[in-house]
């Protein structure tokens, strides 16, 4: 039997101090797990995030890549489609509101892993399943299908910090793999992300797995080893995960010129070869989901390709997607590059040390001037640098109203996909600092890395100190309002609202995106298209900015319907949603007009 000596022994000398640090490492994980869901889970609170989860909720119910949240825009492209394939189809003839809306903004692969999800687990969507409204002290506190998608991306920030060790221990040594793993569990910004529905988790760990090919592959071309046959896995796998991070997020299909870039430069004896199949294998999966948009909408990526124009010109906050009729013209396709130099100057100043959550980043910048001994680390920084670069200039000319609407916690936030990379280079750094310094006793130096990693967690630690943050995103989301006004309406009725994405997710319900106006367009839709049977109005439109709101869009906006009729009583003549709940609890937050008193028949 080991001696106590013995077993002291093999934990300080032998393979027990990794069991050790795996253990602590683990502890850590599950104590933040468990503190952050408890203090600072709410239920979602970005358009992104509800419309990924309604659209995966329509592919596991069987209904295909259809959505109930309707842009304008959508329908705008649908018909002049038609129009062009059918020879002269008229609107009303179209019927898009009257079948399945095919989806034409969301790439696919995000929510076709969570429509997965939703086949496995065991999601409550209505509030009359017991379990779907998780309450405390008597009042709402989280939805349970939102907390179950927070959990799924939790799985996958795991998944992303066990690459990120390995991939550190193999550029570095084991030291800064555990450094750099607890530096991003630590990191606040991440976690916010994990909780947000977004597909950005599934993104950091595609993007840990093209480091890791591209390593492997540079490996390949400085010191052959593997068979022609390894190679060529190795590029299809690197193309395969390229398209599979472009179908999650349509800005990184950009991310193929560096990687090709890169390919070329050190490939080796294989670079041509591996480039081929790295661009063949990524066009190959690629191409039959741009066939599709075109198919429907005539544009490669359907309303996401008027990001570059949005927030230019005429096209401020969200006009475009919200346009039924829309005439881009020249001048305002050229302002977009007075959009992209406006955005990158705003970029450099204000967003260059705060995009990765953590300062860490400092070292990575001050460790670009320094030459690393294993020529692998060093190639590699040169794609991580024309990866940000790339991903820095979609940013700028990509940005739209949703960066406003949730500003750093969106879809368009695309530098942080490069948190973990940062990270391991900026540990790298400061542990090259460390070793140039002469310790009186070791325990000082390990000292020092605690009290690193503790600083770097520090905006995470204060998250999970009093007082309780609010559980809720209200304003403008009520999962409850929602669920109760969408249960007035027959699941083939229409809704249109401020946040449509919010009454397709948690109501069911297909809803149209507020028109821009009320005499043309929403007049359009009612008579012709599918009559609207509700009006939902949110504090998204109750309590915008009174001057741009209410006075400065002029008559038959809806800033003066509100005015009008909310506050004067004067609804428009003949306007075909006569009944508004004003008496009942949604008033003044909320508004929602519909044809007939709904809710009395329902209270009854």
């Amino acid at each position: 039997m080991p001696t106590i000596q013995d077993v002291l022994h093999k934990l300080e000398v032998g393979g027990g101090q990794r069991h050790i640090k795996a253990a602590l490492t683990l502890l850590v994980l599950i104590l933040v797990f468990v503190g952050y869901n408890i203090r600072s889970f709410r239920n979602m609170d970005t358009q992104e995030a509800m419309d990924s989860a309604q659209l995966a909720r329509n592919l596991a119910q069987g209904e295909g890549y259809t959505t109930r949240f309707i842009r304008p825009l959508s329908m705008h492209l649908l018909q002049q489609r038609t129009t062009a394939n059918a020879g002269g189809l008229q609107m009303e003839d179209a019927g898009y509101l009257k079948r399945p809306h095919p989806d034409i903004s969301n790439p696919p692969v995000y929510p076709v892993l969570l429509a997965g999800l939703m086949k496995v687990l065991p999601f409550k969507y209505d509030s009359s399943n017991p379990g779907s409204f998780w309450n405390r002290d008597s009042k709402f506190w989280r939805y349970q299908p939102d907390f179950l998608i927070s959990l799924f991306n939790q799985g996958l920030m795991v998944a992303m910090l066990v690459a990120t060790w390995f991939l550190t221990r193999r550029l570095f040594d084991e030291e800064a793999a555990w450094v750099a793993t607890l530096c991003l569990l630590g990191i606040e910004l991440l976690w916010r992300f994990s909780v947000s529905g977004l597909s950005t988790m599934l993104l950091l760990l595609i993007m840990s797995g093209v480091l890791w090919l591209l390593v492997l592959l540079e490996s390949e071309g400085r010191e052959p080893k593997r068979t022609l046959k390894g190679i060529i896995v190795l590029a299809a796998a690197l193309g395969l995960l390229l398209a599979i991070g472009g179908l999650t997020r349509y800005a990184f299909l950009l991310l193929i010129l560096p990687a090709v870039a890169f390919l070329l430069l050190f490939g080796g004896r294989v670079r041509f070869l591996a480039c081929g199949i790295v661009v063949g294998v990524f066009l190959l999966v690629v191409t039959p989901w741009i066939a599709r948009n075109l198919h429907l909408s005539g544009l490669p990526f359907g309303t996401a390709t008027y990001a570059p124009i949005e927030q230019t010109g005429t096209f401020s906050g969200d006009r475009l997607q919200r346009s039924l009729n829309l005439d881009v013209t020249t001048g305002e396709a050229f302002q977009a590059r007075y959009k992209l130099i406006g955005n990158l100057r705003s970029m450099a100043q204000k967003e260059l040390f705060q995009f990765s959550g953590t300062w860490v980043t400092g070292f990575f910048l001050v460790g670009l001037m320094v030459a690393f001994r294993n020529p692998a680390t060093q190639r590699l920084r040169y794609f991580i640098l024309m990866a940000f670069v790339t991903l820095a200039l979609a940013q700028a000319l990509g940005t739209t109203y949703l960066s406003t609407a949730s500003p750093q916690i969106n879809s368009e936030n695309l530098l942080v996909i490069l948190v973990p990379a940062i990270v391991i280079f900026g540990v790298a750094m400061f542990l090259m600092l460390l070793d140039n310094i002469k310790w009186a006793e070791p325990v000082y130096r390990k000292a020092v890395i605690v009290v690193f990693i503790a600083l770097s967690s520090l905006p995470l630690l204060l998250t999970l100190t009093p007082p309780r943050p609010v559980a809720v995103a209200y304003p403008p989301y009520y999962p409850p309002h929602i669920q109760t006004i969408s249960s007035w309406m027959k699941p083939e009725e229409l809704i249109m609202s401020d946040v449509p994405w919010a009454v397709a997710w948690y109501g069911n319900r297909q809803s149209l995106w507020l028109t821009l106006d009320v005499a043309n367009d929403f007049y359009s839709i009612n008579d012709y298209q599918k009559p609207i049977k509700g009006l939902y109005l949110t504090p998204v439109t109750m309590d915008g900015n009174f001057a741009s709101t209410f006075l400065r869009t002029g008559e038959f906006s809806w800033g003066d319907f509100i005015l009008k009729s909310m506050y004067k009583g004067e609804l428009p003549r003949e306007f075909p949603l006569p009944a508004a709940t004003k008496e009942s609890l949604f008033w003044p937050e909320e508004i929602f007009l519909t044809d007939w008193n709904r809710w009395r028949t329902s209270n009854d």
